[in-house]
């Protein structure tokens, strides 16, 4: 990794400054809920989940470029543009999953909900998508001066469901703007760290937004019900004050009333009006007399397999899918946001990007951040990434990642020829092999879990979208982009040593970006 992109920088500071900014952060972000439940919640020391602690964060915002910094969120819209898109073209995606159904028995498991809702036919035309763009710095030689680099973006990953952090990203921006003006920070930072390199971050009420829009074009009630959302999540949640957040700027600026279902009470909690019309209705637990016509299901849980594991789990996934409320995602928006789609978009020389995308020059830009990618399949690109992943030399400069979301699931260089050797053959195809990204570190401190670490640091851009639209008929019909908007970003930093970067799975701290020209 490059170490020397960036100048030198956060500043040292003594103990006594540790402890002010410390005790500034600790305060600052309970008050403004940048926080999580603690890993003791929901055990002995505290079995209702009442405690909170301050979510790991960085004590200084990291430094980013400039210029790869907005590119980034230029693309995002035509990003949103492309899978929402790839949702639409049932055909397409057909031929994606059907090399994944004999081997990857959950994707086979999501496919079978969409076959079963088309065979009695979908009620709901609209979908919506509350997306996220994962991207690392990537560093190329300048074409007037190669001995010279510049910073450009690489994709990590598009994620179509459950996309977290939305709420801790906007509240860590503040964090970080708060310390800065009232002079936490030593005044050395200030030689770098100035208030207009602080970009703002509207990512929690961009995303009240999106779901706002899919509640509006949802229409009245049909059922002369009152309206709502629902959030599907899981049971204890640890992230919840994330989620709260985006809840909570639903019905400030938009008077929407939202609730929390968990996933496994899905079928207790709700059931649809007809078979016909297919409604689905709320009853609150706590007030069996109300009920509600659910507008939009909003999935903060349902991506995992760990999360199906009774026959009643895919019957309220399938309940779900069949109703007339606006999913986000949908099955086939879920299914669009495999790694295998992702692999398939950047197959080099192919036109499936411009399939999608047939706009002058969008589809290059798009592909100019693809990393390199190979199937495992026993095509000719498949043969080449096999033999790159089993070779104990190349496999150092790849990640191999499973069809799944959330952080801990994918397989690291010298780790890759081992574990292909400890699984059958014939379930190689379900991964992909990807050229590992290698970003400039940097210097910083990460609060978590009230100690602080402090050392060289890597980050992963995250930036959101949203975007809501009209399917079309299914079978590859035309559709319709209804509304489709950036939403903010996310800043992640993990020690430069870790390979994996999620927060919610304990690698990564939530962070906030100070843009600098490299």
């Amino acid at each position: 990794m490059a170490t020397d992109a960036y100048p030198k920088y956060p500043p040292d500071i003594s103990q006594h400054q540790a402890n002010f900014l410390l005790s500034n952060i600790k305060e600052w972000s309970i008050s403004h809920g940048l926080a999580v439940r603690p890993a003791s919640a929901y055990k002995d020391v505290d079995p209702e989940g009442s405690m909170a602690t301050t979510a790991p964060v960085t004590l200084f915002p990291s430094l980013f470029p400039l210029n790869a910094f907005n590119e980034a969120l230029e693309l995002q819209t035509a990003y949103n543009e492309l899978y929402a898109n790839v949702a639409m073209d049932e055909d397409w995606l057909e031929g994606v999953v059907s090399g994944l159904v004999d081997i990857d028995d959950f994707i086979k498991k999501l496919w079978d909900v969409h076959i079963k809702v088309k065979k009695d036919g979908y009620v709901q035309d609209l979908s919506l998508g509350l997306f996220r763009s994962d991207y690392m710095v990537h560093m190329v030689s300048r074409q007037s001066s190669p001995d010279r680099t510049k910073a450009t973006i690489r994709q990590v990953e598009f994620n179509t469901i459950a996309s977290s952090f939305g709420g801790l990203s906007s509240r860590v921006c503040s964090l970080h703007r708060y310390l800065l003006q009232t002079a936490a920070y030593p005044r050395e930072a200030a030689t770098v760290v100035r208030p207009e390199l602080l970009p703002t971050n509207a990512s929690i009420e961009s995303l009240a937004a999106g779901l706002y829009k899919a509640h509006t074009a949802y229409g009245p009630s049909k059922s002369e019900r009152l309206q709502c959302v629902i959030f599907i999540v899981q049971e204890k949640e640890r992230n919840v004050f994330d989620q709260k957040h985006i809840e909570y700027a639903l019905f400030s600026h938009s008077r929407v009333k939202a609730f929390r279902v968990p996933f496994d009470k899905v079928l207790e909690y709700t059931h649809l009006s007809n078979e016909q019309d297919r409604h689905l209705i709320y009853t609150p637990p706590a007030f069996p007399d109300r009920s509600y016509e659910v507008t939009v299901v909003y999935f903060r849980a349902g991506y995992s397999p760990d999360e199906y594991a009774s026959s009643a789990a895919w019957e309220a996934r399938l309940h779900l899918e069949r109703s007339a409320a606006i999913k986000c995602p949908s099955v086939l928006t879920h299914l669009a946001g495999t790694k295998k789609v992702q692999q398939i978009l950047a197959t080099p020389g192919s036109k499936h990007v411009e399939r999608f995308l047939p706009y002058e020059g969008v589809a290059s830009r798009l592909k100019e951040t693809f990393a390199p990618m190979y199937p495992l399949d026993t095509s000719e690109a498949g043969q080449e990434g096999r033999k790159l992943a089993l070779n104990p030399e190349t496999a150092k400069q790849f990640v191999l990642k499973p069809q799944r979301e959330g952080g801990g699931n994918n397989i690291y260089r010298s780790a890759i020829p081992e574990f292909l050797s400890s699984i059958s053959e014939h379930q190689w195809p379900a991964y992909i092999l990807m050229e590992m990204i290698e970003p400039p570190a940097q210097q910083n401190s990460i609060l978590r879990n009230g100690e602080v670490q402090k050392g060289g640091v890597i980050c992963e851009l995250g930036v959101y979208g949203t975007c809501l639209w009209r399917n079309g008929s299914r079978g590859g019909g035309k559709g319709e982009v209804l509304a489709n908007d950036e939403a903010g970003y996310l800043l992640r930093t993990k020690g430069n040593q870790s390979e994996e970067g999620g927060v919610a799975a304990g690698f990564g701290a939530v962070d906030s970006a100070c843009l600098i020209d490299v």
